[in-house]
């Protein structure tokens, strides 16, 4: 019987600048496909005019996707501006106080189980090599080279939008008017059920509820708004 020398166990890659993509790109898409498909619906619950409910989804991808984009690049530069202060603060802490902040990471390693000589030595042996890398990774948890970017979220946002945005748009507006709903209704559920799950796969989460949580929300958005089309809707506008 020969031994494997090596071992390598997969793990969900939980770097913050993917986790970062995919965050904006699953909240763009389900926001994108939820949204629109509640507008369009809701259009269509007060009017059969095909142009009406065309312009509404253009309009609604828009300025969805370019509030997605704002909302996202303000909240992550805000973020990222939070991690440049903590590492501008940490490094004036190594440079003037360096027997308080090896102290420091020294009971940050005896809290994760280390006895206190071993954690000592660990503190010193990584101070030695890099000071600043080992406080960045054990007290403030930021990768200092990988820093969230703004523009990126943005992008991903406002594309991940547009693309779930034109789904309920296409299948209402190319359907007839008689199955264009539960056409519409079928749709977005089987495009939340895909993102729910591709988003839970790559967070490495349980598939299955966050599948059902996306889709009967989504089911909810569009049977409220379609009701409330019916109920102010007039005919033949």
């Amino acid at each position: 019987m020969t031994e494997n020398p090596t071992h390598v166990e997969a793990h969900a890659d939980t770097s913050g600048q993917k986790l970062n993509w995919l965050r904006a790109a699953v909240l763009g898409s389900n926001d994108g496909i939820v949204s629109v498909a509640a507008l369009v619906v809701g259009i269509a619950g007060a009017t059969d005019n095909t142009g009406f409910i065309l312009t509404a989804g253009i309009a609604g991808t828009i300025s969805g996707a370019l509030s997605m984009a704002a909302g996202e690049y303000v909240s992550v530069s805000t973020q990222r501006d939070t991690e440049r202060a903590l590492i501008e603060k940490e490094k004036h802490e190594l440079a003037t106080m360096p027997e308080e902040e090896l102290e420091e990471l020294t009971g940050i390693y005896q809290g994760k189980g280390l006895t206190r000589a071993t954690a000592m030595q660990a503190a010193k042996e990584l101070t030695a090599h890099d000071a600043f890398a080992a406080h960045a990774e054990a007290e403030l948890h930021i990768d200092p080279n990988n820093l969230t970017n703004p523009w990126y979220a943005a992008i991903a946002s406002a594309l991940s939008f547009t693309v779930g945005a034109v789904i309920p748009v296409l299948v209402m507006v190319l359907t007839p008017v008689s199955v264009r709903i539960p056409l519409t209704f079928i749709a977005v559920a089987v495009a939340l059920a895909i993102t729910g799950a591709w988003s839970a796969h790559a967070g490495g989460a349980g598939k299955w509820r966050a599948t059902i949580r996306v889709v009967i929300g989504g089911a909810l958005a569009m049977v409220i708004t379609y009701g409330i089309g019916k109920l102010f809707g007039v005919a033949g506008i």
